[in-house]
Protein backbone atom coordinates (compact mmCIF):
# COMPACT_ATOMS: atom_id res chain seq x y z
CA UNK A 1 0.00 0.00 0.00
CA UNK A 2 1.65 3.20 -1.15
CA UNK A 3 1.13 6.72 0.15
CA UNK A 4 2.38 9.56 -1.20
CA UNK A 5 2.60 13.50 -1.11
CA UNK A 6 3.77 15.82 -3.56
CA UNK A 7 6.14 18.80 -3.11
CA UNK A 8 4.80 21.79 -5.31
CA UNK A 9 4.87 25.08 -5.48
CA UNK A 10 6.24 28.04 -7.47
CA UNK A 11 9.49 27.99 -9.00
CA UNK A 12 12.77 28.69 -6.91
CA UNK A 13 10.94 28.23 -3.99
CA UNK A 14 13.57 25.38 -2.30
CA UNK A 15 10.85 22.24 -3.88
CA UNK A 16 14.17 20.67 -4.92
CA UNK A 17 16.45 21.55 -2.21
CA UNK A 18 13.69 20.35 0.38
CA UNK A 19 13.29 17.00 -1.78
CA UNK A 20 17.12 15.99 -2.35
CA UNK A 21 17.30 16.88 1.76
CA UNK A 22 14.67 14.44 2.26
CA UNK A 23 16.37 11.34 0.21
CA UNK A 24 19.62 12.42 0.97
CA UNK A 25 20.26 12.79 -2.46
CA UNK A 26 20.97 15.00 -5.16
CA UNK A 27 18.15 12.88 -6.99
CA UNK A 28 16.44 16.81 -8.12
CA UNK A 29 18.74 18.42 -9.42
CA UNK A 30 18.49 22.14 -7.56
CA UNK A 31 19.11 24.75 -9.55
CA UNK A 32 18.74 28.86 -9.71
CA UNK A 33 16.03 28.77 -12.69
CA UNK A 34 12.76 28.08 -13.22
CA UNK A 35 11.83 24.19 -14.19
CA UNK A 36 15.12 22.50 -13.21
CA UNK A 37 12.71 19.18 -12.30
CA UNK A 38 11.30 18.35 -14.93
CA UNK A 39 10.37 14.86 -14.62
CA UNK A 40 8.56 14.02 -11.24
CA UNK A 41 11.67 12.60 -8.68
CA UNK A 42 10.38 10.08 -6.20
CA UNK A 43 12.01 9.47 -3.01
CA UNK A 44 10.92 7.17 -0.04
CA UNK A 45 11.69 8.52 3.37
CA UNK A 46 12.13 6.84 6.70
CA UNK A 47 9.32 8.41 9.10
CA UNK A 48 10.32 8.92 12.50
CA UNK A 49 9.19 7.55 15.36
CA UNK A 50 10.83 6.55 18.69
CA UNK A 51 8.37 4.28 19.41
CA UNK A 52 10.32 1.61 17.28
CA UNK A 53 13.84 1.95 19.20
CA UNK A 54 11.93 1.09 22.45
CA UNK A 55 10.11 -2.01 21.17
CA UNK A 56 13.38 -3.07 19.32
CA UNK A 57 15.31 -2.83 22.58
CA UNK A 58 13.11 -4.45 24.69
CA UNK A 59 12.98 -7.49 22.20
CA UNK A 60 16.69 -7.22 21.39
CA UNK A 61 15.84 -7.18 17.85
CA UNK A 62 18.47 -7.25 15.47
CA UNK A 63 17.14 -4.79 12.83
CA UNK A 64 15.34 -2.06 13.05
CA UNK A 65 12.91 -1.04 10.30
CA UNK A 66 10.93 2.10 10.36
CA UNK A 67 7.50 2.62 7.91
CA UNK A 68 8.30 4.95 5.31
CA UNK A 69 6.51 7.61 3.25
CA UNK A 70 6.63 8.90 -0.26
CA UNK A 71 7.60 12.15 -1.13
CA UNK A 72 7.31 13.66 -5.17
CA UNK A 73 9.22 16.24 -6.05
CA UNK A 74 7.19 18.30 -9.03
CA UNK A 75 7.93 20.74 -11.23
CA UNK A 76 7.61 24.55 -10.96
CA UNK A 77 4.34 25.70 -11.54
CA UNK A 78 3.58 29.46 -12.88
CA UNK A 79 0.40 31.36 -13.59
CA UNK A 80 -1.32 30.39 -16.36
CA UNK A 81 -0.61 26.90 -15.75
CA UNK A 82 -4.22 25.87 -15.97
CA UNK A 83 -4.22 26.75 -20.00
CA UNK A 84 -0.47 25.19 -20.38
CA UNK A 85 1.63 27.59 -19.76
CA UNK A 86 5.15 26.83 -18.72
CA UNK A 87 5.21 22.84 -17.57
CA UNK A 88 1.41 23.29 -16.79
CA UNK A 89 0.02 20.41 -18.34
CA UNK A 90 2.67 18.14 -17.25
CA UNK A 91 2.56 20.09 -13.50
CA UNK A 92 -1.52 18.88 -13.40
CA UNK A 93 -1.18 15.58 -14.44
CA UNK A 94 1.61 14.67 -11.81
CA UNK A 95 0.29 16.47 -8.84
CA UNK A 96 -3.24 14.45 -10.10
CA UNK A 97 -1.51 11.23 -9.04
CA UNK A 98 -0.56 12.04 -5.62
CA UNK A 99 -2.46 11.42 -2.10
CA UNK A 100 -1.80 14.87 -0.72
CA UNK A 101 0.09 18.03 -1.28
CA UNK A 102 2.95 19.76 0.74
CA UNK A 103 2.85 23.18 -0.54
CA UNK A 104 6.60 24.50 0.02
CA UNK A 105 6.50 28.45 0.34
CA UNK A 106 9.34 30.90 0.09
CA UNK A 107 9.50 32.75 3.48
CA UNK A 108 12.95 34.37 3.06
CA UNK A 109 14.25 37.40 1.37
CA UNK A 110 17.57 36.60 -0.82
CA UNK A 111 18.74 38.98 -3.44
CA UNK A 112 20.71 36.08 -5.62
CA UNK A 113 18.09 34.02 -5.49
CA UNK A 114 14.98 35.08 -8.32
CA UNK A 115 11.55 35.09 -8.30
CA UNK A 116 8.86 35.04 -10.77
CA UNK A 117 6.93 38.03 -9.28
CA UNK A 118 10.32 39.89 -8.29
CA UNK A 119 8.84 40.07 -4.94
CA UNK A 120 8.35 37.68 -1.64
CA UNK A 121 4.90 36.75 -0.95
CA UNK A 122 4.23 33.54 0.08
CA UNK A 123 0.18 34.08 0.62
CA UNK A 124 0.21 35.65 -2.94
CA UNK A 125 1.95 32.34 -3.87
CA UNK A 126 -0.52 30.06 -2.63
CA UNK A 127 -3.54 31.67 -4.07
CA UNK A 128 -1.46 31.28 -7.66
CA UNK A 129 -1.00 27.83 -7.32
CA UNK A 130 -4.45 27.36 -5.83
CA UNK A 131 -6.30 29.31 -8.59
CA UNK A 132 -4.61 27.05 -11.09
CA UNK A 133 -5.89 24.13 -9.04
CA UNK A 134 -9.66 25.30 -9.16
CA UNK A 135 -9.29 26.66 -12.88
CA UNK A 136 -8.38 23.13 -13.74
CA UNK A 137 -10.69 21.40 -11.70
CA UNK A 138 -13.42 23.82 -12.86
CA UNK A 139 -12.61 22.62 -16.40
CA UNK A 140 -12.26 18.71 -15.66
CA UNK A 141 -16.10 19.26 -13.50
CA UNK A 142 -17.84 20.97 -16.20
CA UNK A 143 -16.73 18.31 -18.64
CA UNK A 144 -17.93 15.61 -16.41
CA UNK A 145 -20.92 17.08 -16.01
CA UNK A 146 -21.71 17.03 -19.61
CA UNK A 147 -21.43 13.40 -19.75
CA UNK A 148 -23.59 13.02 -16.61
CA UNK A 149 -26.25 14.65 -17.94
CA UNK A 150 -27.00 12.25 -20.86
CA UNK A 151 -26.63 9.37 -18.42
CA UNK A 152 -29.03 11.23 -16.15
CA UNK A 153 -31.66 11.28 -19.22
CA UNK A 154 -31.51 8.06 -18.91
CA UNK A 155 -32.46 7.18 -15.71
CA UNK A 156 -28.90 6.14 -14.47
CA UNK A 157 -29.31 6.94 -10.75
CA UNK A 158 -25.82 6.65 -10.22
CA UNK A 159 -24.95 9.17 -12.80
CA UNK A 160 -27.97 11.45 -11.09
CA UNK A 161 -26.40 11.19 -7.27
CA UNK A 162 -22.90 12.37 -8.91
CA UNK A 163 -24.10 15.26 -11.12
CA UNK A 164 -25.41 16.18 -7.77
CA UNK A 165 -22.28 16.03 -5.88
CA UNK A 166 -20.02 17.65 -9.05
CA UNK A 167 -22.91 20.43 -9.38
CA UNK A 168 -21.85 21.37 -5.52
CA UNK A 169 -18.39 21.60 -6.69
CA UNK A 170 -18.51 23.18 -9.90
CA UNK A 171 -20.59 25.53 -8.41
CA UNK A 172 -18.06 26.10 -5.28
CA UNK A 173 -14.86 26.29 -7.31
CA UNK A 174 -16.82 29.47 -9.68
CA UNK A 175 -16.64 30.87 -6.23
CA UNK A 176 -12.95 30.48 -5.73
CA UNK A 177 -13.70 27.24 -3.32
CA UNK A 178 -11.22 24.65 -3.29
CA UNK A 179 -13.08 21.23 -3.38
CA UNK A 180 -11.36 20.42 0.17
CA UNK A 181 -13.03 23.01 1.93
CA UNK A 182 -16.79 22.76 0.61
CA UNK A 183 -19.65 22.86 3.69
CA UNK A 184 -21.98 22.21 1.36
CA UNK A 185 -20.92 18.45 0.77
CA UNK A 186 -22.33 15.82 3.30
CA UNK A 187 -19.96 13.39 4.52
CA UNK A 188 -20.83 10.38 2.13
CA UNK A 189 -19.73 13.02 -0.79
CA UNK A 190 -16.45 14.02 1.32
CA UNK A 191 -15.46 10.52 0.86
CA UNK A 192 -16.46 10.31 -2.90
CA UNK A 193 -13.20 13.45 -3.33
CA UNK A 194 -10.31 10.90 -3.57
CA UNK A 195 -12.08 8.87 -6.24
CA UNK A 196 -12.94 11.90 -8.42
CA UNK A 197 -9.33 12.59 -8.10
CA UNK A 198 -9.81 16.76 -8.02
CA UNK A 199 -6.56 18.68 -7.65
CA UNK A 200 -8.52 20.81 -5.08
CA UNK A 201 -9.79 18.16 -3.43
CA UNK A 202 -6.57 16.79 -1.91
CA UNK A 203 -5.27 17.51 1.90
CA UNK A 204 -2.73 20.24 1.66
CA UNK A 205 0.42 20.63 4.13
CA UNK A 206 1.89 24.28 3.81
CA UNK A 207 5.98 24.09 4.02
CA UNK A 208 7.37 27.50 5.42
CA UNK A 209 10.96 27.67 3.41
CA UNK A 210 13.00 30.18 5.83
CA UNK A 211 16.44 31.51 6.30
CA UNK A 212 18.70 29.36 8.93
CA UNK A 213 17.53 32.70 11.66
CA UNK A 214 14.29 31.95 11.47
CA UNK A 215 14.39 28.30 11.33
CA UNK A 216 13.57 27.86 15.38
CA UNK A 217 10.64 30.93 15.59
CA UNK A 218 9.76 31.40 12.23
CA UNK A 219 8.95 35.51 11.15
CA UNK A 220 6.54 37.95 9.90
CA UNK A 221 5.95 35.95 6.43
CA UNK A 222 5.29 32.44 8.56
CA UNK A 223 2.47 34.09 10.82
CA UNK A 224 0.62 35.12 7.94
CA UNK A 225 0.62 31.35 6.23
CA UNK A 226 -0.13 29.88 10.03
CA UNK A 227 -3.10 32.37 9.89
CA UNK A 228 -3.84 31.10 6.39
CA UNK A 229 -3.78 27.36 7.52
CA UNK A 230 -6.23 27.82 10.69
CA UNK A 231 -8.67 29.69 8.62
CA UNK A 232 -8.81 26.34 6.34
CA UNK A 233 -7.90 23.67 8.89
CA UNK A 234 -4.78 22.74 7.48
CA UNK A 235 -1.27 22.06 8.74
CA UNK A 236 1.59 24.03 8.44
CA UNK A 237 5.93 23.36 9.37
CA UNK A 238 9.02 25.89 9.03
CA UNK A 239 11.49 24.42 7.50
CA UNK A 240 14.91 26.02 6.21
CA UNK A 241 16.27 23.90 3.33
CA UNK A 242 19.73 25.27 3.76
CA UNK A 243 19.49 24.01 7.23
CA UNK A 244 18.60 20.52 6.18
CA UNK A 245 20.78 20.38 3.30
CA UNK A 246 24.16 21.52 5.55
CA UNK A 247 23.38 18.72 7.95
CA UNK A 248 22.68 15.85 5.85
CA UNK A 249 26.53 14.82 6.15
CA UNK A 250 26.76 14.97 9.59
CA UNK A 251 26.64 12.11 11.96
CA UNK A 252 23.74 11.70 14.72
CA UNK A 253 25.90 13.51 17.24
CA UNK A 254 27.13 16.45 15.08
CA UNK A 255 23.29 16.86 13.56
CA UNK A 256 21.96 17.48 16.96
CA UNK A 257 25.08 19.87 18.16
CA UNK A 258 24.49 21.85 15.17
CA UNK A 259 20.50 22.24 15.72
CA UNK A 260 20.99 22.77 19.52
CA UNK A 261 23.32 26.22 18.41
CA UNK A 262 20.22 27.11 16.43
CA UNK A 263 17.51 26.62 19.04
CA UNK A 264 15.90 23.74 17.13
CA UNK A 265 15.35 20.07 19.09
CA UNK A 266 15.06 18.00 15.73
CA UNK A 267 15.42 18.42 11.63
CA UNK A 268 12.90 20.64 10.07
CA UNK A 269 12.11 17.87 7.71
CA UNK A 270 11.56 15.35 10.33
CA UNK A 271 8.85 17.89 11.33
CA UNK A 272 7.53 17.69 8.04
CA UNK A 273 7.43 13.99 7.42
CA UNK A 274 5.41 13.47 10.53
CA UNK A 275 3.34 16.02 9.80
CA UNK A 276 2.75 14.89 5.68
CA UNK A 277 1.80 11.91 7.70
CA UNK A 278 -1.26 12.95 10.01
CA UNK A 279 -1.73 14.76 6.60
CA UNK A 280 -2.86 11.51 5.30
CA UNK A 281 -4.50 10.06 8.13
CA UNK A 282 -2.36 7.38 8.51
CA UNK A 283 -1.39 5.00 11.50
CA UNK A 284 1.20 2.65 12.53
CA UNK A 285 1.51 -0.57 13.88
CA UNK A 286 4.55 -2.71 14.73
CA UNK A 287 5.82 -6.28 14.37
CA UNK A 288 8.54 -7.05 16.82
CA UNK A 289 10.86 -9.89 17.42
CA UNK A 290 14.46 -10.86 17.71
CA UNK A 291 15.46 -10.55 14.02
CA UNK A 292 13.81 -7.72 13.66
CA UNK A 293 11.57 -4.93 14.97
CA UNK A 294 9.55 -3.49 11.66
CA UNK A 295 6.81 -0.48 11.91
CA UNK A 296 4.21 -0.19 9.07
CA UNK A 297 1.92 1.81 7.98
CA UNK A 298 -2.18 1.47 7.54
CA UNK A 299 -4.72 4.03 6.60
CA UNK A 300 -6.55 5.51 9.92
CA UNK A 301 -9.44 3.38 10.08
CA UNK A 302 -8.56 0.02 8.65
CA UNK A 303 -8.99 -3.35 9.85
CA UNK A 304 -6.87 -5.72 11.07
CA UNK A 305 -6.93 -8.56 7.52
CA UNK A 306 -6.36 -5.09 5.97
CA UNK A 307 -3.11 -4.22 7.97
CA UNK A 308 -2.14 -8.13 7.52
CA UNK A 309 -2.09 -7.49 3.58
CA UNK A 310 0.57 -4.35 4.28
CA UNK A 311 3.00 -7.55 5.21
CA UNK A 312 1.93 -9.73 2.34
CA UNK A 313 -1.43 -10.20 0.24
CA UNK A 314 -1.44 -13.71 1.17
CA UNK A 315 -1.61 -12.85 5.04
CA UNK A 316 -4.67 -11.06 4.29
CA UNK A 317 -6.13 -13.55 2.32
CA UNK A 318 -5.66 -16.37 4.73
CA UNK A 319 -6.29 -14.36 7.49
CA UNK A 320 -7.35 -16.15 10.87
CA UNK A 321 -6.47 -13.85 13.41
CA UNK A 322 -4.39 -11.19 15.42
CA UNK A 323 -2.40 -11.35 18.20
CA UNK A 324 -2.61 -8.02 19.46
CA UNK A 325 -0.23 -5.66 22.17
CA UNK A 326 -1.29 -2.50 22.55
CA UNK A 327 2.35 -0.53 22.45
CA UNK A 328 2.16 1.34 26.15
CA UNK A 329 1.23 -2.25 27.44
CA UNK A 330 4.47 -3.93 25.38
CA UNK A 331 6.68 -1.65 27.08
CA UNK A 332 4.84 -1.34 31.03
CA UNK A 333 4.86 -5.24 30.77
CA UNK A 334 8.53 -5.36 29.28
CA UNK A 335 7.73 -7.29 25.96
CA UNK A 336 5.34 -10.07 24.60
CA UNK A 337 6.04 -12.66 27.61
CA UNK A 338 4.91 -9.91 30.61
CA UNK A 339 2.31 -8.80 27.98
CA UNK A 340 1.06 -12.15 28.03
CA UNK A 341 1.57 -12.86 31.51
CA UNK A 342 -0.16 -9.83 32.76
CA UNK A 343 -3.66 -10.90 30.50
CA UNK A 344 -2.88 -7.55 28.12
CA UNK A 345 -2.36 -9.86 24.60
CA UNK A 346 -5.64 -9.84 22.45
CA UNK A 347 -7.23 -12.08 20.33
CA UNK A 348 -8.72 -10.20 17.49
CA UNK A 349 -10.69 -11.24 14.81
CA UNK A 350 -11.36 -9.36 10.95
CA UNK A 351 -13.27 -6.91 12.40
CA UNK A 352 -10.87 -5.54 14.75
CA UNK A 353 -9.55 -1.52 13.77
CA UNK A 354 -6.14 -1.10 13.90
CA UNK A 355 -5.17 1.51 16.89
CA UNK A 356 -2.13 3.54 16.11
CA UNK A 357 1.32 1.49 18.05
CA UNK A 358 -0.17 -1.92 17.59
CA UNK A 359 2.23 -5.02 18.04
CA UNK A 360 0.86 -7.72 15.78
CA UNK A 361 1.46 -11.21 15.19
CA UNK A 362 -0.74 -12.42 12.73
CA UNK A 363 -2.00 -15.97 12.19
CA UNK A 364 -3.11 -17.34 8.56
CA UNK A 365 -3.74 -19.83 6.50
CA UNK A 366 -3.48 -20.27 2.55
Amino acid sequence: MGFNCGIVGLPNVGKSTLFNALTESAAADAANYPFCTIEPNTGRVAVPDDRLDQLAGIAKSAQILPTQLEFVDIAGLVRGASKGEGLGNQFLANIREVDAIAHVLRCFEDSNITHVDDSVDPIRDAETVETELMLSDLESVERRLANLVKKARGQDKDAIALMATMEKIRDGLAEGLPARSLTTLSEDERRQLPALQLLTGKPVLYVCNVSEDDAASGNALTARVAEKATAEGADMVIVSAAIESEIISLDDDEKMEFLSDLNLTEPGLARMIKAGYRLLDLITFFTVGPKEARAWTVANGAKAPQAAGVIHTDFERGFIRAETIAYADYIQCNGESGAKEAGKLRIEGADYRVRDGDVFHFRFNV
